[in-house]
């Protein structure tokens, strides 16, 4: 039996097999170019139906790049894994080469994050969402744990909701 690996944790070229493609002409950036090429794309992950999309850019591989982060990210926060997670067993070694003396030094573009937020909100959904708790067992903080979620807002929005209904104070 292989070893559950969430789904923010898929090599993008593993990711996008997981997932139906579309590409669309849509309005944006272009100029006199614009809608004459398919350049948006729209990925409906097909395990989860969890959809991004990228139209921003000119060209189609880009917004493929940009599409993949943002479902990466999605799937982050949605997707809990039912297997002990980064509380239940050791930390993971990339969660350990992203910590400076309890800091969480990564980016929120960075193409390890999506990866390090999945472990983060399953390591506090195991905890029930204890935050003092989760950060002692990643080994960093509590401040630091919170400003790491500050930096994907829905992650923060999903963390509050989940604390909220068991009557837990909100994260600030």
């Amino acid at each position: 039996m292989q070893p559950y690996v969430h789904p923010a944790d898929l090599a993008p070229a593993k990711l996008l097999a997981e997932c139906v493609v579309r590409r669309q002409r849509r309005s944006g950036p272009g100029g006199q170019h614009r809608n004459k090429v398919e350049t948006a794309v729209v990925l409906v992950h097909q395990p989860t139906g969890i959809r991004s999309e990228a139209t921003e850019q000119r060209s189609q591989a880009a917004n493929q790049q940009v599409a993949i982060h943002r479902l990466r990210i999605k799937l982050a926060i949605q997707v809990r894994s039912n297997m002990e997670t980064g509380c239940g067993r050791s930390v993971s070694p990339l969660w350990r080469s992203r910590l400076r003396t309890q800091k969480i030094s990564i980016a929120r573009t960075h193409e390890d994050f999506p990866s390090l937020l999945a472990e983060a909100l399953d390591c506090l959904s195991t905890l029930d969402f204890d935050v003092k708790e989760c950060a002692q067992q990643l080994g960093t903080s509590s401040s630091q744990l919170v400003r790491f979620f500050k930096l994907e807002p829905e992650a923060l929005i999903y963390v509050n909701e989940r604390r909220a209904k068991r009557e837990l104070k909100p994260l600030r």
